[in-house]
C-alpha cells in the first residue's frame, strides 16, 4: 500500500499537460489583448497592410472594413 502511494505521489505524467493548459491560457489572453486594442500599433499596422492590399486587389475583396 506505501508502494502504490509513493508511486502516485512521484506520478508527474498529467503535469505537463497542465502546463500547457496554462501556457495556452496565457497566450490567448496576450492575443485577445494584442488584437482587440484597436489603437494599438500592432493593429494599426494590420490595418494599414490589409488596406493596401485590398487596394491592390482592386476592392475585390469585399468586406466591411470594420
Amino acid at each position: 500500500m506505501l508502494n502504490a502511494i509513493t508511486r502516485f505521489i512521484r506520478d508527474e505524467e498529467g503535469a505537463t499537460a497542465i502546463e500547457y493548459g496554462i501556457i495556452a491560457g496565457m497566450m490567448a489572453i496576450l492575443l485577445a489583448f494584442i488584437f482587440n486594442d484597436s489603437t494599438g500599433t500592432l493593429a494599426v499596422a494590420l490595418k494599414g497592410v490589409f488596406s493596401r492590399i485590398s487596394t491592390s486587389l482592386g476592392g475585390a475583396a469585399g468586406g466591411s472594413g470594420t
